[in-house]
C-alpha cells in the first residue's frame, strides 16, 4: 500500500508571487479609485460650518427656553396666588426666581457668543 504523502502547499517562491500579484491588484484598484471617484470640494470650511450649526442649534435652544420660562412663570405665579399657606406662596416665588435665573443664564450664553466673542477674533493668531 502506498501511503499518501503530503505535498507542500506552496513553495516560498509561489507564495511570494501570489503576494506580489495581490499587491499589484490592490495598487491598481487604489489608483483607479483615486482617478474615478470625483473629488469633493467643500463650499465652506469646517469653522464656518461649525459656526452656522452652533448658531442654528442655539437659536432653537433659546426659543425653547423662552417658551418654557414663560410657561413655568405662569405656573409659579398661579401657584403663588392660589396657595393656601404663606410657605407654599414663598416656595412658588422661589421657583419663579430660579426659572428667571436659568433663562438669563441660557440667553446670556447666546449674548456672549453673539456680541463678546467677535471682539476676540484675530487674537489667537501665530503671526
Amino acid at each position: 500500500m502506498n501511503e499518501s504523502k503530503l505535498q507542500p502547499a506552496c513553495g516560498y517562491q509561489d507564495w511570494m508571487a501570489r503576494a506580489f500579484l495581490i499587491y499589484r491588484i490592490a495598487l491598481v484598484l487604489l489608483i483607479l479609485g483615486a482617478v474615478i471617484i470625483p473629488q469633493a470640494s467643500a463650499v465652506e470650511d469646517m469653522w464656518t460650518a461649525a459656526n452656522r450649526i452652533i448658531k442654528d442649534v442655539y437659536s432653537k435652544i433659546a426659543a425653547l427656553s423662552t417658551v418654557l420660562a414663560g410657561l413655568m412663570s405662569a405656573v409659579a405665579v398661579i401657584g403663588a396666588k392660589m396657595s393656601g399657606t404663606q410657605q407654599k406662596a414663598d416656595s412658588a416665588w422661589e421657583w419663579l426666581k430660579r426659572v428667571w435665573l436659568a433663562w438669563v443664564i441660557i440667553n446670556g450664553i447666546g449674548a456672549f457668543i453673539a456680541y463678546v466673542r467677535p471682539l476676540f477674533d484675530g487674537l489667537a493668531t501665530l503671526e
